[in-house]
Formats: structure tokens, sequence, C-alpha cells
């Protein structure tokens, strides 16, 4: 049974991270989702399909099970659900997803790169680069295209050998970036600093076309001083 309480507060959690997206400048029209999972209730909560930011309320979170499933009556959920659910199913420590149009992030998405490490503000979050995954293939779009695009990103860090958590995030080759975190806040903030990243590093690239990314020691250096059981930065 759903304890209403815990739904209640995911569900505010949600729509407050949800609305940070515009706020922060990722997001324009209705280009972005946030959701979140409670593994031990069950339960995924996530922005409803298509309605404006500037209408939206706190009782309009989309209630699913871990497979998708509606388990309130009331508006439909993100068209990008299924990807949030392979996500989940596949990152089994991740407790929220953020997906954006955000437009540095989506360059890069467009141009099929996956985004460097130039410098120590990319290594304080993302531990190397941000991968870009490979093209999804017509009949994989047309079988099940949000389904798929979960799939391609979970091929892309198998393949890698990527740890989701030492980089939480993804490039969708021509369509755009996906972040997660432990929480929506953190997740949200994880699509701030890829957007901020993808400009520095678009930036840089203009400025000197030979630029080469940051070395190891130095990745390692600001990497795991933020994260990790030796971490000494903040209170």
């Amino acid at each position: 049974m759903l304890n209403d309480e815990q739904i209640r507060k995911m569900k505010e959690r949600v729509f407050i991270a949800n609305l940070a997206l515009p706020k922060a400048g990722l997001v324009k029209l209705t280009w972005g989702n946030v959701s979140e999972i409670d593994r031990d209730l069950g339960v995924i909560v996530i922005k409803p399909s298509g309605v404006p930011y500037s209408k939206m309320k706190a009782e309009d979170m989309v209630v699913t099970d871990l497979d998708g499933k509606l388990l309130e009556e009331g508006m439909k959920a993100s068209s990008d659900l299924s990807t949030h659910v392979i996500l989940y199913k596949a990152f089994k420590d991740i407790g929220s997803v953020v997906h954006t149009h955000s437009k540095y992030a989506v360059m890069w998405a467009q141009a099929g790169r996956g985004l460097p490490a130039y410098g120590t503000t990319h290594a304080d979050t993302f531990y190397g680069s941000v991968p870009c995954t490979r093209q999804l293939t017509a009949e994989e779009v047309n079988r099940a295209y949000e389904i798929e695009t979960g799939h391609v990103i979970v091929e892309t860090f198998q393949e890698q050998k990527l740890d989701p958590l030492a980089v939480p995030g993804v490039l969708v080759y021509g369509h755009g970036p996906f972040t997660w975190g432990a929480n929506p806040q953190k997740a949200v903030e994880n699509s701030i600093v890829l957007d901020e990243i993808a400009e520095m590093a678009l930036q840089t690239e203009g400025i000197n076309s030979k630029i080469k990314p940051i070395p190891q020691y130095l990745l390692d250096k600001h990497y795991f001083r933020k994260h990790g059981k030796n971490a000494y930065y903040g209170q």
C-alpha cells in the first residue's frame, strides 16, 4: 500500500527539481523532465508530459511503479519515462534522473562527440570524459524509441567500463543529455555542471584547437578531493 505522506514528499521534491531546470536556463518550453525513485516504496515520480512549467503543480507529478505503470489517476507521464526506468534498473545506486535539451550539451550530442575533461571544473563532478552514445538504428527508433534510448546509454557505459556514479551523465547522439544523482537536487546540479563544462569545452577548443585533456593526476586530485572516502572538500 502506498504511503501517502512519502508520495507527497516525493512529488514536492520532483516538482521543485523540475522548476529548477528553467530557472537554471537548461530548459525552454517543456523540453525537460526530472524523476525520483524510491525502491523500497516501489515507486517512481516524474513530471507530466508536455505541461508548461508555469502551470505545473506538485500534485500534477505522476506516480508509477518500478516498471513505469501508472499507480494513480491523473496526467500522462513524461514521454521519457521509459528511458528513466531503464536507467534505474541498470544503475542500482542512483535516486534521480534528469533529461534536458540544454544548449551546449546538445551541441556535443548533435556532433556525436563525448565531452573531454579539459579542466578541473569538469573533474570536480565527472571522473573523465562524458560519453556520447552511438546513433540509434532506424529499427531501434521505430521499435521502442524511449526504451532503446535507455538501452544505448547502458550499452555505452558497459562497453566503456564506466561507473555511473563517477560519471553521472551521458550525451545521447543527436538528442541530448541525461544526468543522474542520489536525489533530484544532485541530479539537477549535475545537469547544470554538464552544460557549463560543455560550453567551456567548446570555447576552449576555439581558443586552442590542439588542446588535450588534463593529465590523470590532476583529474584524480580534483575528483577525489570531493568524492570517495578520502574527500576533504566542504564542511
